[in-house]
């Protein structure tokens, strides 16, 4: 049974040890890093830099304390992440939202440069066949793996299986484009933009939140580059009148998570990634939307293990004993104490990811929960 370690957000005590940065010290010991990381080795810290206006990350402070601890070992960290807006552009939203060399203590590295293309073709699984791994996680022999937990318009919960999954795999690759990259993930066949032109109000959502521009109006006439799409579906989501979609299975989706997730994972050898998911601003938007909404659960605390199935099963079942917060998108819902708050948020079968992963070999969903004291 895979160890879960957990401390809650709760502070009590006016101590700094009773703090979330004094917690994720203990927690941070608790799990030995000297067992996974050597002195010398390169180790990539991968997160999620946001958006200009999602700012509801895992904070600078909490990933100087894990460059610090592996600092301290005499690993040589970076915190890294892949493209997800143009790359000069994304890195500096990462300065914006204050992750930078001098904030986190460590270099801050696009793991598939500046162009979002520089990745190696990984065998997958049934469903995604071969997948675009960034190069850079590709390579590094060792991983810490910061995720912001959230719900999420597709996953339902997001957690450490999107971000590796999503955030490891480059958006296209030289050659095969998007079918090879994160698109294959969030579309199914050819992944073609549906546009109802009665239902559209011309407010340009759209072609305003586009990260490649891939969308323009010529004449009130909407014009869609299919080539340079992405397919990351932020039209369809910010669409309010419904006259755009893309195609997608969720089922499909949640599997291919799972199976991009392995991937990933398989580059490295064992025992060289633990994971470290943040219970904190638990909104219900991904952190690569222009906004961040208030939370709709509390604070929960930090979770730490090397079983990624395990922690992200732990943090679903945290969530969901978790009431919902009034004034925010759990009012809309109408979700009450004791209902499936993920579910009711998304309306995803996001239980399938990590039933999934379980079923891949990635770890397992029986775990020991840990608290500190």
């Amino acid at each position: 049974m895979s160890k879960v370690y957990y401390a809650s957000a709760r502070a009590i005590k006016w101590k700094y040890d009773e703090s979330m940065p004094g917690k994720l010290d203990r927690l941070l010991k608790e799990i030995n890093l000297s067992h996974y990381f050597e002195p010398d080795e390169w180790v990539a810290v991968k997160t999620h830099w946001g958006s200009e206006g999602a700012h509801r990350i895992v904070r600078p402070v909490f990933l100087r304390k894990v460059v610090d601890a592996l600092k301290s070992l005499g690993a040589k960290p970076f915190v890294t992440d892949t493209v997800r807006i143009k790359g000069l552009d994304y890195l500096e939203v990462a300065n914006y939202n204050g992750i930078n060399h001098l904030s986190v203590g460590a270099p801050v590295v696009l793991a598939d440069g500046i162009y979002g293309n520089d990745n190696i073709m990984v065998k997958s699984g049934e469903i995604l066949k071969e997948i675009a791994v960034a190069s850079v996680i590709h390579d590094v022999p060792a991983m810490v793996v910061c995720s912001h937990i959230k719900g999420h318009i597709q996953a339902g919960y997001a957690g450490a299986i999107k971000n590796i999954a999503m955030g490891g795999v480059s958006s296209r690759h030289r050659e095969c484009g998007w079918k090879c990259g994160r698109g294959a993930m969030h579309t199914i066949g050819e992944g073609m933009l549906a546009w109802d032109k009665e239902k559209c109000e011309l407010c340009y959502q759209c072609m305003e939140i586009c990260p490649l521009d891939a969308i323009k109006f010529d004449q009130d006439e909407i014009k869609w580059d299919s080539n340079e799409c992405w397919r990351c579906g932020r039209c369809e989501r910010v669409c309010q009148s419904g006259a755009l979609s893309l195609p997608g299975d969720a089922e499909r989706f949640m599997r291919s998570l799972a199976e991009a997730s392995k991937a990933v994972l398989k580059t490295f050898k064992p025992n060289k990634v633990i994971y470290i998911n943040f219970l904190t601003e638990i909104q219900p938007e991904c952190d690569c939307m222009p906004i961040a909404d208030v939370p709709v659960i509390q604070d929960q605390g930090i979770m730490i293990s090397d079983d990624i199935v395990a922690i992200e099963q732990a943090s679903i079942d945290i969530l969901l004993k978790s009431p919902p917060l009034p004034q925010s998108m759990s009012d809309d819902k109408k979700i009450s104490s004791g209902d499936d708050i993920l579910f009711k948020l998304s309306e995803r079968p996001y239980q399938i990811q990590t039933d999934e992963a379980e079923r891949l070999g990635l770890g397992s969903r029986k775990y020991e929960l840990i608290e500190l004291s």
